[in-house]
């Protein structure tokens, strides 16, 4: 599937009257089983991406190149389109336009550049938010810099965790200005707050890892809350199988003890394509 085609199904996502739950994925054989299962769109993570591209925790120490590598092989390996956590965008607006540059070549379908100080400064307190003006900037950087018309552009605001509605209300509707394509809330907790945010701008909503009381996709839907992350659990389930495995080994397990809770051939199938190798070979090798 091209590219621009996925781009577009993302769109439809964003353009629909529901809210979906994205697949949190982190490599390509993720992604294809994510595709497997029938998930309209695929999320790496930039906490993923540091901790599977450098076993390191989410401090942006990650590279924009080691990051776009790593999307290359996911979208490569599957058609899900895929949405990407593209932090602060790695510095200024001129480096927001080469992000969007690298990482549409790299094949997403999405992007969000947020409004958190990113990294961490010396001997501050904790994060904080870039000004209005700044973030505004970077923004139409980033819409500028998309060569397919298609790729989707988001911004990505922490106000409502460090300022209030009142902050995210005039944030949002600065935001909309710039020609984006739809708002990720970073931190949003309360029906009151989704609520709010959803008169403040006519733009679609995606929402991070939400509290029990923002669990109804329903109420979502309503209020302009088109993907909604569950967090990425995948992930921390496939780190926890490998150290199990490994310990198991080390204490003295043999291969056969692990025969109900390995991968099956049928799901090795999906997920390295084994079918269409095996094809390949046959087709083009005889």
């Amino acid at each position: 599937m091209q590219l621009t085609e996925r781009r577009q199904r993302y769109r439809q996502v964003l353009q629909g009257n529901v809210c979906v739950h994205p697949a949190s994925i982190f490599d390509a054989m993720s992604a294809r089983m994510a595709a497997s299962l029938g998930f309209e769109v695929g999320m790496f993570a930039g906490s993923i991406a540091s901790a599977t591209v450098l076993g390191a925790p989410d401090v942006v120490v990650l590279t924009l190149t080691e990051f776009a590598e790593q999307i290359h092989r996911i979208a490569r390996g599957s058609d899900i389109p895929l949405m990407v956590d593209a932090d602060h965008g790695y510095g200024n607006a001129l480096n927001v336009m080469r992000t969007v540059e690298e990482l549409e070549t790299a094949g997403v379908a999405a992007l969000t550049i947020e409004d958190t100080v990113l990294p961490a400064t010396f001997a501050g307190q904790g994060e904080g938010l870039i000004s209005i003006e700044e973030m505004v900037g970077k923004l139409r950087g980033a819409v500028a810099a998309r060569q397919d018309p298609s790729l989707v552009v988001l911004g990505r605001t922490s106000s409502l965790r460090h300022s209030g509605i009142a902050e995210a209300e005039k944030r949002l509707k600065a935001y909309e200005a710039t020609g984006i394509d739809g708002i990720f809330l970073a931190g949003a907790s309360t029906r009151a707050e989704v609520e709010a945010m959803h008169r403040a701008t006519s733009l679609p909503l995606l929402l991070g890892g939400g509290t029990p009381e923002l669990s109804d996709r329903n109420f979502l839907a309503a209020n302009g809350v088109r993907i909604a992350l569950q967090g990425h659990h995948p992930f921390y389930a496939a780190a926890k199988a490998v150290y199990d495995t490994l310990k198991y080994f080390r204490e003295g397990g043999s291969p056969a003890g692990l025969k109900d809770r390995v991968a099956s051939g049928e799901l090795l199938d999906i997920a390295l394509k084994q079918s269409d190798y095996k094809l390949a070979q046959n087709t083009y090798l005889r």
